[in-house]
């Protein structure tokens, strides 16, 4: 029993001892004390003249003395009080001075004084068997409702009601899922031409892309019951109660019919049969069974549109995506900077804004941020402005807010000496140089040497417009950004420091990518090296299997070698060529800690 359902046993059985203490307490309670006594008492005070009055119930004598007192007796019920007293020799005179009066048994008093007390025992037995009983009841429910899908149905109508108008950008999903409104809201214009619609929706994106979101929206625009459920919930360590689940769920889905059932994370009960240690067949796997019985089962005329999502679409069964069951794969990519803008204006709808707030600007410098940032990012800078005591969020709090989220917060603890700040002065002028002067790397929006996160300068480099497809040539200029850092400080002060150990990081990573991932090597076959094992059940990349032999390890040791060798090169050519203009790069960041784009372009153009 826990210490919820503890506390209440204490708190029943203390109101009903209260109960019962109160009665006896009723009962029992009398302002003046009774005294008992015998008939010959009783004809003694008679003839003293110190009764002043006889109350009969019964076989009882209630007695009223002069002198305020009282007393009772019983006599036997065959003989009548005045043929008693006749019997004992009391004068008529004496009897005629009386106040005799007879009372009915059957009141109040003659039901408290005689049957309550033998009925409150009686009653309290009762109360706690009841209440025993109603526990085991409890009991037993609680354990039957192990195997009930606990799915929760989430509000399609008024103020909650999430539609496509909510979800901003996404157009290519939203389209492919107008499909599915459009049958639940009219499912006979397709059964007539004989179309099918899709069984199930598998929602594919990165983490924070409004795969939910837009479920939710799919149930509010069709204006039917919405079921969502994580996968997780399915898996329990009792053999069984996940199917059991699974077939709750869906039973409750057809009852509500047209509805949606939503499977959150479904990677969770979805991964790949016959992975785990041993191959065993585990509780996963038969709740994954279930969940394909039951897609296979639908009626076409039950009308349940299942819907799901993952951002691990690899790992998932191939029989969870045959055509017949998720056969219709939607992809939700990160939002482009016209999405990021609309996506902006949707959170920053009930958030008060300063008139000159752009979110154009804001959008330009958020490129690869996923709905769940953006969203976040607003609300950072939301806290900033309160903690500013400001009434509106201005573009100087969106502004922070990115780099907030981006690379953490300031760390104005960190304080660093003069010696250190210039070599992180000279390490960001060098990455902000390189990046201005070589065309085909990224604009510079700002640089920084105030500490955030673990970084204790920053330059934010960003481009123009979303890519999708990168040249060689841009890499090229990338690895040579990331290394002018360590060039700078070697050609300034003849040595380097820990703080380039990311940009190597970085750089070592991008160029093994271009050799044996892009096909971008001149001397080696356009061919992927090496392959990662992936183990399912884990889903994790646990070692790399080299596909080559050594000698080819050789080549590829040697070309990354040798690209990081040319733009070490093509970084030291731009700074020894611009050895002014780096200079003055670093006298703005020594005196104002921060270069903005603008101020930065300024800079640039007067050197």
């Amino acid at each position: 029993m826990n210490k919820n359902g503890l506390i209440k046993n204490l708190v029943v059985f203390s109101v009903v001892f209260l109960f019962i203490a109160s009665i006896f307490s009723l009962y029992n309670i009398s302002d003046t004390k009774v005294i008992t006594i015998d008939l010959q008492k009783m004809v003694e005070e008679i003839n003293q003249e110190k009764i002043t009055k006889i109350v009969v119930m019964g076989n009882v004598l209630q007695l009223d003395l002069s002198d305020g007192t009282k007393q009772t007796l019983k006599k036997e019920s065959s003989e009548s009080l005045s043929t008693l007293l006749s019997n004992f020799g009391v004068e008529k005179n004496k009897l005629q001075k009386l106040a005799i009066e007879v009372k009915d048994e059957s009141g109040f008093s003659y039901w408290l004084g005689n049957i309550l007390p033998f009925l409150i025992p009686f009653l309290f037995v009762a109360v706690f068997i009841w209440y025993m009983m109603r526990q085991v009841q409890g009991a037993n429910s609680r354990a039957l409702g192990f195997g009930q899908s606990g799915a929760r149905q989430s509000p399609t109508t008024g103020k909650n009601r999430i539609t496509f108008k909510d979800v901003a950008g996404v157009k290519e999903a939203k389209e492919e899922l107008l499909e599915v409104v459009e049958f639940l809201k009219h499912p006979k214009k397709f059964t007539a031409l004989g179309a099918k619609i899709p069984k199930g929706v598998l929602l594919m994106g990165l983490p924070g892309t409004g795969k939910t979101l837009l479920a939710k929206a799919v149930a509010g625009e069709a204006d039917v019951p919405f079921f969502s459920i994580s996968g997780s919930e399915f898996v329990e360590m009792f053999v069984g109660v996940g199917a059991s689940r699974v077939r709750d769920l869906f039973k409750k889905a057809k009852k509500s019919s047209p509805c949606i059932v939503f499977i959150d994370e479904i990677d969770a009960v979805g991964r790949q049969r016959g992975a785990g240690l041993g191959g065993s067949h585990d509780e996963r796997e038969q709740t994954l069974n279930q969940i394909l019985v039951e897609m296979d089962g639908f009626d076409q005329n039950t009308n349940v549109i299942v819907m799901a999502a993952t951002n691990r679409p690899d790992v998932l069964d191939p029989a969870l995506l045959r055509p017949g069951r998720f056969d219709r794969q939607v992809v939700i990519d990160l939002p482009d900077i016209n999405d990021r803008e609309e996506i902006l204006n949707v959170h920053a709808k009930n958030k008060p804004l300063e008139k000159e707030v752009v979110m154009r600007r804001i959008a330009e410098r958020t490129p690869g941020f996923s709905g769940a940032d953006l969203a976040n990012m607003v609300n950072e800078a939301a806290i900033l402005a309160a903690r500013r005591d400001k009434r509106k969020v201005g573009q100087q709090e969106l502004l922070e807010s990115i780099e907030k989220v981006m690379l953490g917060p300031e760390r104005k603890s960190h304080i660093l000496s003069d010696e250190e700040k210039r070599v992180t002065a000279v390490h960001e002028a060098g990455h902000a140089l390189v990046s201005h002067i070589l065309p085909k790397a990224d604009p510079v929006h700002k640089v920084s040497i105030i500490s955030r996160g673990r970084a204790a300068g920053y330059t934010m480099n960003l481009p123009e417009t979303d890519k999708y497809l990168h040249k060689r040539s841009e890499y090229i200029a990338n690895l040579a950004v990331l290394l002018a850092g360590h060039t700078a400080e070697k050609m300034e002060f003849g040595e380097v420091t820990t703080g380039a150990s990311n940009d190597l990081k970085r750089a070592t990573d991008l160029a093994r990518s271009l050799i044996t991932q892009y096909g971008m090597s001149d001397k080696l076959a356009p061919r992927v090296y090496g392959q990662k094992e992936e183990m399912v059940f884990l889903g994790r990349d646990l070692h790399e299997q080299r596909n080559y032999s050594e000698k080819v390890a050789e080549q590829i040791d040697h070309e990354i070698d040798l690209l990081i060798t040319a733009a070490v090169e093509d970084a030291k050519k731009v700074i020894s060529e611009n050895k002014t203009k780096l200079d003055k790069i670093v006298a703005a960041l020594l005196e104002h800690e921060t270069i903005e784009k603008e101020e930065f372009s300024r800079l640039m153009s007067e050197a």
